[in-house]
């Protein structure tokens, strides 16, 4: 039998381990919630923390799920009814800890470009309060002449100024209608821009002064960032252990790490519709996240990023795998409690850096979760510009010369991004003889770049990196021996 609604009220259920199941009236609870964003990101966090405040009965809404593409057959969503099991497996404060939930967080999913008219008829609901995303980092983005009136637009923000739009329309620009919307995108001051972008794209299409004057001070745009290791959805060999001993099938299973963190930057009218905060201390808000921010960014996510491309390209498919290596363990800890944290671009006692990286490595080892290394090469480029760039400028800075690992971590990017072949626009890396998918929005530029590699040249790419990084002292020289 499938999750589903209907499967859990036959009283067919016969899980042979601890299992939570939702609670009868969960059902009925008001949706609340526009959520941009299928993936296991926002599944294993956001939507965990909504479903637990459900359970504590302090929130008591629901999410609508808008998924920007269409793939074709039957949708899991809509055959397990928006029910998913969430497997939480790690180790916390030294002791294994182990939960399996039944998430009944999500109402219902709409896909945008096949149902536009349901996601407008969301933003006449008085219930509505929150608009949730992740459309990966680039995602954010100002696309020009995005049209908003005739159907569904193309990029997120477009989508979202649609969408207020409708609702300023529809409630008469009233001040109570205004939504608290929290990006999840991996990007610095996610909810600035986003507003920024919004705002601009208002402009593009002539929208009256009174609706930008309600964007401006009825809507609140936060601020967030999200940490929890959710890695894709498991192997089948893993989603067929798990689903024997549960009872039942569930093709939108997940598993997720035990630690979890969202710091989401607001005050007391964010903290009164973000009303599931208080069930879970993951989640944090406050007027001033930024040390959340940087240590987050910095020490996890730019590990990551520097690690995979070396590692992938060393034989390694798994963190964890990568991990029991002592050789690279013990330089994975040193590129980031000796270099990265050194180089934080934000003021903070070394402790608090040192302690939250070791936290961090012990998260990468959690042999529970297989997180695959090529799953963080998403947007390769795009990661390394955010994420690693300002860490090595500063490092530069405060100690006159690039630091060597980094060199080592980056030349590795840069072996991985070269791609020996394209096949109908997709293009693909070679790891002694085995194939492998580079999924990076610049992969074209490295395809042509490779043809005849001048590491300086790419360096100094100003448009590519923000800066000239063939400026940064020892630098080229520090990435050239490893390339």
């Amino acid at each position: 039998m499938r999750l589903s609604k209907k499967f859990l009220e036959s009283g067919q259920l016969n899980s042979t381990i601890p299992l939570q199941t939702p609670p009868a009236d969960v059902f009925s609870y008001p949706e609340k919630v526009l959520q941009f964003g299928t993936g296991v990101l926002q599944r294993g966090l956001c939507d965990f923390y909504i479903d637990k405040a459900n359970r504590a009965g302090i929130f008591k809404g629901r999410v609508v799920v808008v998924k920007s593409t269409s793939k074709g057959g039957a949708d899991a969503f809509d055959e397990q009814d928006g029910l998913y099991t969430h497997c939480i497996k790690g180790i916390e404060e030294g002791v294994a800890k182990e939960e399996n939930i039944i998430n009944s967080s999500i109402s219902r999913t709409i896909t945008a470009s096949k149902d536009w008219d349901a996601i407008l008829a969301c933003a006449k609901s008085e219930d509505m309060q929150i608009v949730l995303s992740n459309t990966t980092e680039v995602g954010i983005s100002y696309v020009a002449n995005d049209p908003i009136a005739n159907g569904c637009p193309n990029s997120f923000p477009a989508k979202l100024l649609a969408f207020l739009h409708a609702r300023f329309t529809y409630f008469q620009g009233s001040a109570s209608s205004g939504m608290v919307i929290v990006p999840t995108e991996l990007i610095i001051n996610n909810g600035d821009k986003l507003k920024e972008i919004v705002l601009k794209l208002a402009a593009d299409h002539g929208l009256s002064t009174d609706f930008v004057a309600w964007l401006n001070n009825a809507n609140h745009f936060c601020n967030s960032l999200v940490d929890r290791i959710v890695p894709g959805s498991p192997d089948a060999a893993t989603n067929a252990e798990i689903c024997a001993k549960l009872g039942y099938e569930d093709s939108l299973l997940i598993i997720s790490e035990v630690y979890s963190l969202w710091a989401i930057q607001g005050g007391a009218k964010v903290k009164e519709v973000l009303s599931f905060a208080p069930a879970d201390k993951g989640v944090i808000i406050a007027e001033d996240i930024e040390i959340y921010r940087e240590l987050k960014l910095r020490l996890l996510n730019g590990t990551h990023t520097l690690l995979c491309g070396m590692s992938f390209l060393l034989g390694f498919r798994i963190v964890k795998d990568v991990m029991a290596n002592g050789y690279l363990s013990k330089l994975i800890m040193n590129l980031m409690l000796s270099e990265l944290a050194l180089g934080i671009p934000y003021k903070m006692d070394f402790k608090v850096a040192d302690r939250f990286g070791r936290s961090v490595l012990d998260r990468f080892r959690n042999p529970f979760i297989n997180h695959k290394l090529i799953d963080i090469t998403v947007q390769y480029t795009t990661k390394m510009r955010m994420r690693n760039v300002p860490l090595l400028v500063n490092y530069a800075k405060n100690f006159g010369k690039a630091p060597e690992l980094f060199c080592m971590g980056f030349a590795a990017y840069l072996q991985f991004m070269h791609a020996v072949k394209e096949e109908n626009g997709k293009y693909y890396g070679d790891s002694n003889g085995e194939a492998y998918p580079i999924q990076c929005d610049y992969a074209p530029y490295f395809y042509e770049a490779w043809k005849n590699f001048d590491l300086k040249k790419v360096l100094a790419d100003k448009e590519l990196w923000g800066e000239d990084l063939s400026a940064v002292p020892g630098f080229v020289e520090g990435v050239s021996k490893y390339i």
